[in-house]
């Protein structure tokens, strides 16, 4: 059998997602990596170069496949933060990831993958409060978070509070949906 790198550095990549999203950076092990890709230590080192770059090539996976996946509409951020919130819901492993890179990369440089992003998503909102079409009562940056934190708002509660949330998936996507369509009316 051939060797494939493409898919062996797919497979290291895959695991390090499930690792790292269950143990953060620094509980995420590289012998456990290597031993869910069916690879050897020395590969993750060949392909990444360190662990830390490992996560940060699994983050942007991950977020590379969220800004795939979820459609970003300046003028209808409520509805966006309705993607959100289904996209946490639908892969966890992701909303982990970006739970472990906030607590854990805060003095690490930023990644442009989400420099772009966010430089993106800030200057369209702008637009559309230039043109009237999205309140001025924030900064664009302030709507970005906000939307943003109002969809991960049942992911990232303590478990005693999160046992009291609603049960139906359905009820919890439109109060997220709601709240962030009441901060754009204000």
């Amino acid at each position: 059998m051939a060797w494939d790198s493409q898919q062996t550095r797919r497979r290291l990549l895959e695991a390090a997602i499930t690792e790292f999203s269950a143990y953060g950076i620094a509980g995420g092990r590289v012998d456990r990596i290597a031993a869910a890709a069916k690879a050897n230590k020395q590969a993750i080192y060949a392909y990444f170069g360190s662990k830390d770059a490992l996560f940060c090539a699994a983050f942007e996976d991950r977020i590379r496949d969220f800004h795939a996946s979820v459609l970003f509409d300046e003028y209808d951020l409520a509805e966006y933060g309705g993607r959100m919130f289904d996209k946490f819901e639908d892969t966890p492993e992701t909303l982990r990831l970006v739970l472990w890179y906030q607590l854990e990369r805060v003095a690490g440089p930023p990644l442009d993958v989400i420099l772009d992003s966010n430089k993106d998503k800030v200057g369209r909102i702008a637009a559309a409060q230039q043109e009237g079409k999205v309140t001025g009562a924030y900064p664009p940056v302030a709507l970005l978070g906000l939307a943003r934190s109002t969809a991960m708002v049942w992911h990232t509660q303590i478990p005693e509070l999160a046992q009291l949330f609603p049960a139906d998936r359905r009820d919890r996507r439109e109060m997220v949906v709601r709240v962030i369509g009441q901060i754009l009316d204000k």
